[in-house]
């Protein structure tokens, strides 16, 4: 491939923008990114969340972890491609997070018990988790956790099951060698090592900031 078929191929910022606003947010996620932008989060953007959403509901996802719960944008794209009985156990450190999130989740009409709210620091709230037990992992927590997050969402995976992480390019900075600030590596580091693992199908989307997705494969250990 020539670098002329390289440039011409590269998406136009208006094309990068369409495929993002391909699926449309409602009233109750603009709402939430109100809500996060006066707290100072920076939710998953929406190519993100409709990512989410489709994984969760090709999966049929009955049981999903979100680390880093925010004020709801994340959480409300993944219950809405889960199965109608199924729950998100979500883990955040900041409990006004949380409450802002329940009034997304109230406010989309999504049924409190479907909803399990944690929180703490998500390395002392993942190791109580269930093993094997859940459809789909995303992460969106501490950059610096998360190749810890990567060891807990394979065990807390079923076979078959799926980890997301949000931010895998990280603001342009992961493909950049001379980047090297912590949180940077350790982005860099998460997406060599789920590469690099014979027990996961790995692919890097370039939605937003880069969701980095991975299928845990059925082993006989597993």
């Amino acid at each position: 491939m020539s670098q002329e078929d390289v440039i011409a191929t590269a998406p136009k910022p208006a094309t990068w923008t369409y495929s993002e606003e391909f699926v449309a947010e409602d009233d109750v996620l603009a709402a939430a990114r109100t809500r996060a932008e006066e707290v100072g989060v920076v939710p998953i953007h929406s190519g993100g969340g409709a990512t989410l959403r489709f994984l969760a509901s090709v999966l049929e996802a009955r049981a999903v972890v979100e680390i880093g719960t925010g004020t709801g944008v994340s959480g409300l794209w993944l219950l809405r491609g889960m199965r109608p009985d199924g729950v998100l156990t979500s883990v955040d450190i900041e409990a006004e997070h949380q409450r802002l999130a329940r009034e997304t989740f109230t406010e989309a009409g999504i049924p409190a018990q479907r909803a399990r709210l944690i929180a703490g620091a998500a390395l002392e709230v993942l190791p109580r988790l269930t093993d094997g037990h859940y459809d789909l992992v995303f992460c969106d927590g501490d950059k610096e956790e998360y190749p810890d997050y990567l060891a807990e969402a394979l065990r807390l995976l079923r076979p078959g099951g799926v980890v997301a992480f949000d931010n895998a390019l990280w603001h342009d900075k992961v493909a950049d060698p001379a980047q090297r600030d912590p949180q940077t590596v350790a982005v860099r580091e998460l997406g060599t090592a789920v590469r690099d693992d014979e027990k996961l199908v790995p692919v890097l989307l370039p939605v937003g900031d880069g969701l980095l997705v991975a299928k845990k494969v059925w082993t006989p250990e597993a």
